[in-house]
């Protein structure tokens, strides 16, 4: 728009300068070179004029443009002043604003009904995973075992691998259930289920320390399912992306709420952009008004900071 303003502009007082040198009411006749320099000289003064009042004018519609390319509702509160030369600037601003004020609240509502239908579901299949698959796996395990009590010698080591590979099948089913369904988190509280998460990627062949404050302040349902969903998810990418031998989650208080904080020493984000993971941590994050960070930390690896400052989980 400025450049467009600023060249028509320019090109009406280029023809007027123009049509004054070369028209019959030029001022000398034939064109006398100081009253051309004159001339020229006017001309730029009053081009550099109208590109200081442009800019000045269609500063704000600019801001107003890069805050439209560069917002993320994953990461609220970026606004622009209603600053402006003119009333319609500014109320265009204005507008802008309330209309990211009701789409972050549109976005946090629907993201909340989402995470608890998806916690809602996660629930129902560890239940049946458990109750259903467990349970008949448990009785293929006995029968396995009545069998192989009256089998040949040569079958019942066979039925011995059978029974085996139905047992780490099973344990298979209920680590799986206690991921979908964090029942030590519901139990024993948010400190004893991170406990068991680190033992359970330490099992795995990923080295975590766990490392967790004793002056904890009361922290609400909803805040306790986001830090385990966060440092699951953290985890889970370490193990599976970063190529990492060691990792550090840590839990303290920070201020009146607390922060949770997973490092590795992998081999980091690079420019890879932001995957469903991240996305999703940062979306629980915001239903409980806390804020996430992911980047790089000193020497090599992935840092992942979660502060949340309301404990209670509440949201102004």
């Amino acid at each position: 728009m400025f450049w467009r303003i600023f060249l028509l502009n320019a090109a009406v007082l280029v023809i007027a300068t123009v049509a004054l040198l070369l028209g019959p009411v030029t001022v000398s006749t034939p064109v006398v070179i100081r009253e051309a320099l004159i001339l020229g000289v006017g001309l730029a003064a009053m081009l550099a004029a109208n590109a200081a009042l442009l800019r000045i004018g269609l500063g704000p519609l600019a801001r107003l443009t890069r805050t439209m390319a560069t917002t993320d509702l994953l990461r609220p509160g970026n606004r622009l002043p209603a600053t402006g030369h003119g009333r319609q600037v500014r109320d265009l601003i204005t507008t802008f604003n309330t209309m990211l004020d009701r789409l972050e609240a549109e976005r946090a509502t629907s993201a909340a009904r989402a995470l608890s239908a998806q916690e809602g579901e996660r629930h129902r299949i560890a239940q049946e995973l458990h109750d259903e698959i467990g349970q008949t796996l448990t009785a293929v395990l006995l029968e396995l075992k009545r069998v192989a009590d009256h089998a040949p010698s040569p079958v019942r080591e066979e039925i011995r691998q059978v029974q085996e590979t139905t047992r780490n099948s099973l344990d298979e089913i209920r680590r799986i259930a206690r991921r979908l369904r964090p029942g030590v988190l519901e139990e024993l509280g948010l400190t004893s289920a991170l406990r068991a998460l680190v033992t359970e990627f330490t099992a795995s062949g990923l080295a975590v320390r766990g490392r967790f404050g004793t002056d904890l302040p009361e922290l609400s349902r909803e805040v306790e399912l986001v830090l385990y969903r966060v440092a699951q998810e953290s985890l889970t990418n370490t193990a599976r992306h970063a190529r990492a031998g060691h990792v550090d989650l840590s839990l303290h208080r920070h201020g009146q709420g607390v922060e949770l904080r997973i490092r590795d020493d992998g081999r980091g984000l690079g420019r890879a952009p932001e995957g469903a993971g991240i996305r999703g941590m940062r979306e629980r994050a915001l239903l409980i008004g806390a804020d996430l960070a992911v980047g790089p930390h000193s020497g090599t690896g992935t840092e992942v900071r979660l502060r949340v400052p309301d404990p209670a989980g509440k949201r102004d």
